[in-house]
């Protein structure tokens, strides 16, 4: 469900809103490490949670 995320990919936790943006760091196969905006690294278990992608405009 998160097969779409590569590295550097911009994303949402969908239960943590409050974390804030988030960019991929790496894809290992089911576990994402994200760096969040309010709280740094985090593992996310991709068979568990389905990330929100967020489209940021270019600049």
């Amino acid at each position: 469900m998160n097969e779409f995320l590569e590295p550097g990919s911009f994303v949402r936790h969908p239960d943590m809103p409050d974390w804030g943006l988030g960019q991929v760091q790496s894809v290992v196969g089911h576990r994402i490490t994200v760096n969040f905006e309010h709280v740094g690294k985090v593992v996310i278990d991709g068979t568990r949670i389905l990330l929100v992608p967020e489209f940021l405009p270019r600049q």
